[in-house]
């Protein structure tokens, strides 16, 4: 039987490697071995993850990388998920995301969604077209740390502010962080809008992201 340095070794190289087939069997061997869920997948997988990330930003790997990672991981998720205790892993944090209304497109936050997952942060999904009010009532409900916002188009990223502007109407903004996204989106706009930070793309929003909730 591989030691355990060995196995979580194989977990993070079939993350980097996108190997499915590979993070299965490790995650199989890691029960096996006695190694605790928990590890696994924070010295495992999620160190994977982390490489995956810088290669996307120093351009080796791509959106498809990115995504496909994201899979790799679930898969290795559905073997260990079983053997995880609660408060087993703590989590980073809770993220209310969404695609503002008006806008369909949801590819991105999908991505930036598998990744914020990966990094330990409760999601809640409200989907796509989801109204200002949509987003306060998300807040009221779950009380979330951070609130993601995503756009691809510039007639719907105005209705970014429409969220901002409600949460303060509410007596609410300055209990969330907020995070804007999007093809047209820039660092300039989320000042202009009271956002708290623009991401270029999902592994900036999920730095961010972490940044924030470990300075909590």
């Amino acid at each position: 039987m591989p030691s355990e340095k060995e196995i979580l070794s194989k977990l993070k190289d079939a993350i980097v490697n996108l190997d499915i087939e590979g993070v299965q069997k490790a995650s199989k061997e890691a029960v096996a071995s006695g190694i605790p869920a928990y590890k696994a997948v924070v010295e495992g997988m999620a160190k994977g993850m982390e490489v995956v990330g810088q290669k996307y930003e120093d351009g080796e790997y791509f959106l498809a990388e990115l995504i496909m990672a994201g899979e790799t991981m679930k898969e290795g998720m559905l073997v260990l998920e079983p053997y995880l205790k609660t408060g087993d892993i703590k989590s980073a944090g809770k993220i209310v995301i969404g695609t503002v209304k008006g806008d369909l497109h949801d590819i991105g936050k999908n991505v930036v969604m598998t990744l914020l997952k990966a990094a330990n942060f409760d999601i809640v999904d409200l989907g796509v077209d989801v109204s200002a009010e949509q987003f306060v009532e998300a807040v009221k409900k779950d009380s979330p740390d951070i609130i993601a916002m995503s756009a691809l188009l510039t007639t719907t990223m105005i209705e970014m502010e429409s969220v901002v502007k409600l949460l303060k109407k509410e007596g609410l903004r300055k209990k969330v962080k907020i995070i804007i996204g999007g093809a047209p989106i820039t660092p300039e706009y989320a000042k202009k809008i009271g956002a708290d930070a623009a991401a270029k793309d999902a592994v900036e929003g999920v730095r961010t992201c972490t940044q924030w909730t470990k300075k909590k």
